[in-house]
């Protein structure tokens, strides 16, 4: 049986010339279905769990075809692609509400560094133990799908020399967060953050995944990917959490993938040296996303981030296909025989292309793919 999947997804409002303006204000206030961030130029609208992806794509499309209506009727705005303020401003916070007490927490700790898009993916878990062995696994492997929805290189009208300048400048919170062994484990070391302060709730648990639910520590029923960088096209979107899926499917299967037991990296230092490797690979792919050179967990061999994800592609594809959802995973050989969206505006950048152009240009490309997907599969918003 197909696990449920939902997506949280974060997006810019602005110009079609890329210009990003803060309507959040405006769209939560008449639009239900959305909410909004500390920071007022993005807004944020959640799926619903879902195990169809057919159903799942059209519950990503329609809420943008209903923000696109109504940011019309405001004036000329539109959503734009990217994660990070690509033209600017990110020397000024916008707050979206003056009111609220955690958001002067975030504007005071973090500024604008939190001013970023991007999706969550969340995948059910039922099994709390099964669900922090997923976390452990993913958490490894995280950097590969950061690596595929790459979508930051600019910040402020320039080349940052970052493919995820998101996850570069992105506070993770709090700053060491182990990999659970358990439960308890987990239940004890966010009482503790809480007590300490380092976590103002639950909530501000920032970190590449987390074990997610409605009553955490405590009640958890999901695993929350947090790495992405925006993906603007459905369809890849569909592919890097069928991907995901697979592999949790093959590790429900298959227990002896949990890296605390399968990987060969001495057992006394395993812990430590595994959670050195993730974070190290996670900068390397912020860097240099698919062409980054990293470490494999299973023995600290070195290979690139293309590589790691052509071979867990064919690792998963099995999987895939015994569920009936390989064929949602075509796009993952596009992206990796054609690069990403930073290495493409990149090379576009770099053939003479201003930043502002390459922008609204894949600004419109989004438009173009939700109205062509509306008319496909959804009925009209």
């Amino acid at each position: 049986m197909l696990l449920t999947k939902g997506f949280e997804v974060e997006m810019y409002t602005g110009t079609p010339d890329g210009k990003v303006v803060g309507l959040s204000d405006r769209v939560v206030a008449e639009l239900e279905g959305f909410v909004r961030e500390p920071d007022s130029r993005n807004v944020e609208y959640t799926t619903p769990p879902l195990c169809r992806y057919e159903q799942l794509l059209c519950e990503l499309v329609r809420p943008r075809l209903r923000l696109r209506q109504f940011l019309a009727q405001l004036g000329n705005y539109t959503l734009l692609p990217g994660s990070t303020l690509s033209l600017g401003d990110s020397q000024r916070f916008y707050r979206s509400d003056p009111h609220n007490p955690y958001h002067g927490y975030i504007e005071q700790t973090y500024g604008t560094k939190v001013v970023t898009a991007s999706v969550h993916i969340n995948v059910g878990i039922a099994d709390p133990e099964l669900l922090l062995r997923a976390c452990r696994l993913v958490r490894l492997e995280a950097p590969l799908w950061l690596a595929l929805t790459a979508s930051s290189p600019f910040l402020d009208g320039e080349l940052t020399g970052y493919h995820s300048t998101r996850w570069q400048i992105f506070p993770q919170t709090p700053a060491a967060v182990p990999l659970f062994e358990s439960h308890a484990h987990h239940i004890a070391w966010t009482q503790t953050q809480l007590r300490l302060g380092t976590m103002q709730n639950v909530r501000h648990l920032w970190s590449s995944v987390r074990p997610n639910g409605d009553n955490r520590p405590y009640g958890l029923n999901r695993l929350e990917l947090r790495i992405c960088d925006l993906v603007t096209d459905p369809l890849l979107l569909l592919a890097v959490t069928a991907l995901l899926e697979a592999r949790l499917l093959q590790l429900q299967a298959d227990p002896s993938l949990d890296p605390l037991s399968a990987s060969q990296l001495p057992a006394s230092t395993r812990h430590e040296d595994l959670l050195a490797m993730t974070l190290e690979n996670e900068r390397a792919v912020a860097h240099q996303s698919l062409d980054a050179q990293l470490r494999h967990w299973s023995d600290g061999r070195s290979i690139t981030a293309h590589d790691w994800i052509a071979q867990l592609y064919q690792a998963v594809y099995p999987t895939a296909k015994a569920y009936g959802i390989a064929c949602f995973l075509a796009p993952i050989q596009q992206v990796l025989r054609e690069g990403n969206q930073a290495q493409q505006w990149i090379k576009q950048v770099r053939s003479g292309d201003a930043i502002a152009s390459a922008i609204a240009q894949s600004a419109r490309v989004m438009d173009l793919q939700e109205k062509a997907l509306r008319s496909d599969i959804c009925a009209p918003a």
